[in-house]
């Protein structure tokens, strides 16, 4: 055989986690770009809520890939190739934090004081939208946003890791080291913080809920005007 014979290229898509793994192992290095664009989104999320700060969580994200790599032969796949990197950049995020400011007691915060309200649950998925919608709901996301950034970092985390990232309770307390129990009491607090908050804010734009512009608004009136031109035919 030639020693030129032609070596036909990786579907690194196609390949799960280990077998991802296991290229970066020898020495396919376009392997982690794969494992990297399957984790971003999740890791991104999880240092944000950490840290609460767009330009560090990703420092924090590129600094956790970069000791990933460099400790990949230590994973050994008793969790998945997420979990493990999510407990990397936790690490990573929290050390950055206690370098910032010291933490405020998780006993404290844990013993704020309870009650039964629950925040609204915002559909996480839409169809096709117009112009106005869109705009509205991307109003509603910068509110909410800004709101779970004010939480404080422990609620913060378990709500960014439970709500938005759907992590099982289990692996939240896992990855946190914390038990079952207190991801649910933070989680509940988060929401009744999150609907405090919200609650002044969304009132004072209530009058401009569920938007019937645009696109929307003419078809239904090119409808009825249809509608009625035929009843007079």
């Amino acid at each position: 055989m030639s020693a030129h014979a032609h070596v036909a290229p990786v579907d690194y898509a196609a390949l799960d986690d280990h077998a991802l793994v296991a290229q970066v192992r020898d020495g396919h290095r376009e392997a982690f770009r794969h494992i990297m664009q399957r984790c971003n989104q999740r890791l991104f999320r999880v240092a944000r809520a950490v840290i609460g700060e767009d330009s560090e969580a990703e420092d924090v994200l590129q600094e956790s890939y970069m000791r990933a790599y460099h400790k990949l032969d230590s994973f050994r796949g008793d969790s998945t190739l997420l979990t493990w990197l999510t407990s990397i950049v936790l690490n990573e995020a929290r050390g950055r934090l206690r370098k910032r400011h010291t933490m405020v007691g998780l006993e404290q915060v844990d013993a704020a004081a309870d009650d039964t309200h629950q925040i609204i649950q915002f559909p996480s998925k839409f169809g096709s939208e117009d112009p106005a919608v869109s705009a509205a709901r991307a109003q509603i996301r910068h509110l909410l946003e800004h709101a779970i950034d004010e939480l404080p970092e422990s609620f913060r985390t378990v709500y960014m890791m439970r709500e938005v990232e759907e992590c099982s309770v289990e692996e939240t307390a896992s990855l946190l080291a914390i038990k079952p129990e207190t991801v649910k009491t933070r989680l509940h607090r988060a929401r009744r913080l999150l609907r405090t908050s919200l609650q002044g804010t969304l009132a004072a734009t209530m009058s401009e809920a569920f938007p019937f512009m645009g696109q929307r608004c003419a078809r239904v009136a090119d409808a009825v005007m249809a509608r009625l031109e035929a009843e007079t035919a």
